[in-house]
């Protein structure tokens, strides 16, 4: 199914497919399509920005370093 993929860092939105659940919806030309949030696409993903920069939005660096005492 056709859904909307909105970056969460700076709002874009692109059109795609996806099996994925989601609740939200938004409409676009007079149409609505669920809405699949995401952390990094294109525009900051390091492949395509030819820059190594390390992203953690979840906090999973911290958890990790809590759980093993680091």
């Amino acid at each position: 199914r056709l859904v909307v993929f909105e970056d969460t860092r700076n709002g874009e939105r692109f059109l795609g497919k996806s099996t994925k659940a989601t609740k939200e919806t938004v409409e676009i030309e007079e149409q609505q399509y669920p809405v699949v949030k995401v952390a990094i696409n294109s525009t900051f993903h390091p492949f395509y920005t030819v820059k190594s920069k390390f992203v953690d939005d979840t906090g999973r660096v911290d958890k990790f370093k809590k759980k093993y005492n680091l």
